[in-house]
């Protein structure tokens, strides 16, 4: 797949097969990951992958619960509420696999060098026939001294990007994509 394909067609998966992702793939979407550019070519980040289906379960259950006590009351949507509070409800949707990228410094700029690792990420994933889906209902549980411990993070790491990973069931469908609005200035 090249790479225009793999940036028209990556998709945010929530339904992935039961079979596990092989060490050497994540292995090479960490490779593809830490190509991406980094201010002033600090390269702060670090990866975490978790593959212990009782772990993710942990993650998720701490991660709503945390999410319905920390959001200040009007600010959850219904839906959201709603999932939350479902006991059933796996954030990681039974991924096998969730490969969380961190920071090592809080220095300016390393949440966007996380993100753009993450990304690159998601684009070898979808080059490589994996499906991908940044977690946001795990972020702010995982940056708790907790969350932290759990995965043996030093205190002084800041978590970013929870991307999960699998083989996806179906390949989801084309969302739609607004008209660009541009402002040309100058020349």
């Amino acid at each position: 797949m090249d790479l225009k394909e793999a940036i028209y067609t990556r998709r945010s998966v929530r339904d992935f097969t039961a079979e596990p992702v092989a060490e050497k793939a994540i292995r090479d979407l960490i490779e593809a990951a830490i190509q991406a550019p980094s201010a002033v070519n600090a390269q702060p980040c670090t990866f975490c992958v978790v593959r212990d289906k009782t772990v993710l379960g942990g993650i998720s259950r701490e991660a709503k619960a945390h999410m319905v006590k920390t959001t200040p009351v009007g600010l959850m949507s219904h839906h959201f509420s709603e999932i939350l509070n479902d006991a059933k409800f796996d954030i990681f949707y039974h991924a096998p696999a969730l490969i969380l990228i961190s920071t090592v410094a809080d220095v300016p700029w390393t949440v966007e060098d996380c993100a753009l690792a993450a990304e690159n990420l998601m684009l070898a994933a979808c080059g490589a026939g994996l499906g991908t889906c940044w977690i946001g209902f795990a972020q702010s549980w995982l940056k708790t001294p907790e969350g932290k411990a759990l995965l043996k993070l030093p205190a002084a790491f800041k978590p970013v990007a929870p991307i999960i990973v699998g083989h996806p069931k179906s390949a989801p469908a084309p969302v739609p994509r607004k008209e660009p609005e541009i402002r040309w200035v100058g020349a």
